[in-house]
């Protein structure tokens, strides 16, 4: 019996977009002879390195495949959802000759992928708050070249006029100082011509600023990189005085607008949000932290009294005494309880915080009325969080996206259940949500934005399953956290 061994490679080298306006290198280019570069060389170089690739890959994954507390069907997911850093669209560029770009892009170059096989925009912003867990734990380098990108387009502006679809009103293409939903189509220019997205105009959208103070305070968090910092500073300050301007009633918290202006693109929200407030409650903890950091003193007192403003209003105007309101508003659905209320402690949770801003109390009880309501009583355990039930323990179908299971927002809210030790819920529930893609809906490789109660799905191949490594690191930092507790322990104890 004989083993045969073959490669199989595709030697694309060079890259343009569909308006064609830059030809850019690929970033392998970076390691080879360009003027010998060929598939020949390609596959010579993977069967050399083969046995090197495998061992390094089982090194990775041993830790997680070797833990008898984790179940199967996890150790599977986590790393088999991480196929979209690959498959989605993706795209890793040679930039080093672009003197315009700062540093840290030009030296790890840029990376953009799409929000979907269907959605097609590179970088979508909102969705990447979530998938972004893990670029920043596998790819550190990389993800602070994407929001070095973005720090870019903040400061960026195209007056040019378009219609927006939902309403049918012209406005900006891109106003100053907002942070741009996505980095443009790849059909068109991505980087030169950015905000693809046409159904609203997203400069009034209430999450995509604090997500941005969020992910940057995180990415710093996790690598320690002053510099990175240091250069984005200035737009950190771009963004909360733009923040203001959305805060319509000066109670402190961003107000949304009437109209689905958030992720939940086609799911309206009026006034005080459980969602959007809560992000801005957050990002303000997180602005304080790097306004320390910077030692930029007048800011971290601005944003103390803002937060302790927003926070008061926060509680006032949502809390019901067991979850968040979805908003203050006075419609029918102004109370139901929406999955995702706890975004922001949650990106806190996994930055380090506990409780400074949103009460353990608080957090344990909506966590068991979601798990209730939106885990059990939705699908008994068996299809993941549905993102909006109503107080009486009914679908709420105020909105086909109230009605939809979303893959990444049940994967980041598991990973939440799991840091307050509600692990047993977490598993449960995130379970349902993957063997309902993999195994009942049979789509593994092309996990969906979307599911409904009946295995209806939307979107399939979509960036938003990536928080999965939220769970990851929910685990190790509850591990340190349990490990620390024992040991503070011990030593009262001595």
């Amino acid at each position: 019996m004989k083993t045969s061994e073959f490669a199989l490679s595709w030697n694309m080298p060079e890259v343009k977009f569909g308006l064609g306006q830059k030809i850019y290198s690929k970033w392998y280019t970076k390691w080879f002879d360009k003027s010998t570069l060929n598939g020949s060389v390609l596959c010579l170089h993977t069967l050399k390195n083969r046995v090197k690739w495998e061992e390094a890959i089982a090194k990775w994954q041993q830790p997680v495949l070797d833990d008898p507390s984790l179940p199967d069907w996890y150790k599977s997911a986590l790393f088999n959802e991480s196929y979209f850093i690959a498959d989605g669209g993706s795209i890793w560029l040679d930039v080093s000759d672009d003197v315009t770009l700062p540093d840290h892009v030009r030296k790890w170059g840029r990376y953009g992928y799409l929000e979907g096989h269907e959605y097609r925009m590179v970088n979508t912003y909102d969705v990447h708050f979530y998938a972004s867990f893990a670029l920043i734990q596998l790819w550190p380098q990389l993800e602070l070249s994407i929001q070095l990108d973005f720090a870019r387009s903040i400061i960026y502006e195209k007056l040019e006029s378009r219609v927006y679809l939902f309403h049918g009103q012209a406005g900006q293409w891109k106003t100053l100082h907002s942070v741009p939903h996505d980095l443009g189509d790849p059909d068109e220019e991505p980087w030169l011509l950015i905000n693809a997205y046409i159904a609203h105009d997203t400069a009034d959208w209430k999450d995509l600023g604090p997500k941005y103070l969020l992910q940057v305070y995180r990415d710093y968090m996790y690598t320690k990189d002053k510099d990175f910092l240091d250069d984005v500073w200035t737009t950190v300050k771009f963004v909360t005085d733009r923040l203001k301007k959305q805060d319509t009633d000066g109670d402190g918290l961003v107000d949304n607008g009437g109209f689905a202006d958030q992720t939940y693109d086609a799911w309206t929200v009026v006034g005080a949000s459980a969602y959007c407030g809560g992000l801005h409650i957050a990002a303000l903890r997180a602005c304080i932290e790097m306004a320390r950091i910077m030692n930029d003193t007048s800011a971290a007192e601005e944003y103390e009294v803002w937060l302790n403003l927003a926070k008061k209003s926060y509680s006032e105007k949502l809390w019901n005494g067991k979850y968040y309101n979805y908003d203050s508003s006075v419609s029918l659905h102004h109370d139901s309880i929406m999955s995702d209320q706890l975004a922001g402690f949650w990106y806190l949770r996994l930055s380090g915080h506990k409780y400074e801003d949103f009460e353990k109390e608080r957090v344990d009880s909506i966590l068991r009325t979601i798990f209730k309501s939106n885990v059990m009583e939705f699908g008994n355990g068996k299809l993941g969080a549905v993102n909006g039930m109503t107080k009486s323990g009914q679908l709420e179908i105020v909105s086909m996206q109230s009605e939809e299971i979303w893959t990444g927002v049940t994967y980041g809210l598991s990973s939440t259940m799991i840091m307050e030790n509600f692990q047993k819920e977490a598993f449960l529930t995130s379970e349902g949500i993957y063997n309902t893609c993999f195994n009942v809906a049979g789509l593994a490789f092309q996990t969906p934005e979307a599911l409904m109660r009946d295995c209806h799905f939307r979107s399939c191949g979509y960036m938003r399953a990536l928080s999965i490594w939220a769970i990851q690191k929910a685990l190790e930092l509850s591990r340190l956290e349990s490990t620390s507790t024992t040991t503070v322990s011990k030593a009262n104890q001595e």
